[in-house]
């Protein structure tokens, strides 16, 4: 059983204050005041590789025409939707690790804090694989989180015991793989780059390998789209800058491309495979309880450091970006063998505009740190 410990009422170990992630209790808003402002991006032509077009009118939440990617709302290859998704663990840290491989292919992304208030990314591919993804890192437990809501096949670089545990005991455990267990073609490392961070996988290898671990399609629905903004936004959404401790992330708004630009620690983030900006058509900031669990993943100068448990059951409060626009949503997760629905606060569907979503996991608004800030302009 995993022990929960709220933030704000436990003891700081010491290797946590030498990340610099204060566990103090703080309050912040939703979106929060801070003087961080996102940094300015300017594309040059022909940087960004056009969209398929969008079905009009409603896509989703439950129905999907036949082609169409139940995470993006775009039309897709057949055979590449009769997969499984699959999540692959892309460090973020140290930021010599960027650009990261892979990261703008997905269809998903989700983004959120690992120890010492550092970021991992979870990356899910749908409708196409990369030609190589990394630098590849180890589970956490949000990806037992992840795993049922996509019904994924999950690739990572190994875990702590404890997380270890949790996924070989799982009922997804025939889909989970690792360097651990596997060598190239699949897992490889890249001598020019620097260990741990030279962990590369190669998707399409590893989805071709195993056709029973990685047939489906596993039943997505969830999500909804639509090209056009829902009326009533909550305010401008140009820019978004995201606060993690250690880290931050960065999205611009660009009227041009009608996506959102990234940035990490303040210089533009690309993907190694393409050269091109990491861009998103949607950035969901999704607020969910963060708690330390009793699962020791390092340790520093002698002191154990805990990993975190983030709920992605519980529901709450959420922020859409789309079309330059931000709308107040809630999020909740009927099913765990489910993906989480974004609605308005008083119940309607809030559709994405179809393409790329980020989401953005962070702590709620009330039990943020002074080192975790969400600034929406």
């Amino acid at each position: 059983m995993r022990l929960n410990r709220e933030f704000g009422r436990i003891v700081v170990t010491v290797a946590l204050m030498m990340w610099g992630a204060t566990l103090l209790a703080g309050c912040t808003q939703f979106p929060a005041q801070s003087q961080a402002t996102s940094p300015v991006v300017t594309l040059a032509p022909g940087l960004i590789t056009p969209l398929p077009s969008a079905l009009p009118g409603l896509t989703g939440p439950d129905e999907f025409p036949p082609g169409v990617n139940p995470l993006t709302g775009l039309p897709g290859d057949p055979a590449a939707l009769a997969r499984r998704p699959l999540i692959v663990q892309i460090s973020n840290a140290p930021p010599m690790v960027r650009p990261q491989a892979g990261l703008g292919t997905a269809d998903a992304v989700f983004e959120y804090t690992v120890e010492g208030g550092l970021t991992r990314f979870s990356a899910i591919y749908l409708g196409q694989l990369p030609e190589r993804a990394g630098s590849i890192r180890s589970a956490r437990l949000i990806d037992d989180q992840l795993m049922p809501m996509f019904g994924a096949v999950l690739a990572y670089s190994g875990a702590s015991e404890g997380v270890t545990a949790v996924l070989h005991n799982a009922d997804y455990a025939a889909r989970t793989f690792s360097n651990m267990q596997l060598d190239e073609p699949f897992f490889w490392r890249d001598l020019s780059i620097e260990p741990p961070h030279n962990l590369f996988l190669n998707p399409a290898a590893l989805m071709a390998a195993f056709p029973a671990e990685s047939a489906g399609p596993p039943g997505l629905r969830g999500w909804s789209f639509r090209a056009e903004p829902p009326p009533n936004p909550s305010g401008p959404g140009n820019s978004a800058f995201i606060g993690y401790g250690m880290t931050s992330a960065a999205w611009q708004y660009d009227p041009a491309s009608g996506l959102y630009i990234r940035s990490s620690d303040g210089l533009p983030h690309s993907d190694a495979n393409t050269g091109q900006p990491i861009t998103a058509a949607n950035v969901i900031i999704l607020e969910a309880p963060h708690a330390l669990s009793d699962i020791v993943e390092s340790e520093w100068r002698g002191q154990p450091v805990y990993g975190l448990e983030i709920d992605l059951m519980a529901g709450g409060d959420a922020l859409l970006l789309r079309d330059g626009l931000a709308y107040t949503a809630r999020w909740s997760r009927p099913m765990r063998d489910g993906l989480f629905r974004l609605t308005t606060p008083e119940g309607g569907a809030l559709p994405l505009k179809p393409g790329v979503t980020f989401v953005q996991v962070v702590p709620p608004a009330a039990a943020r740190t002074a080192s975790e800030t969400v600034v929406v302009q």
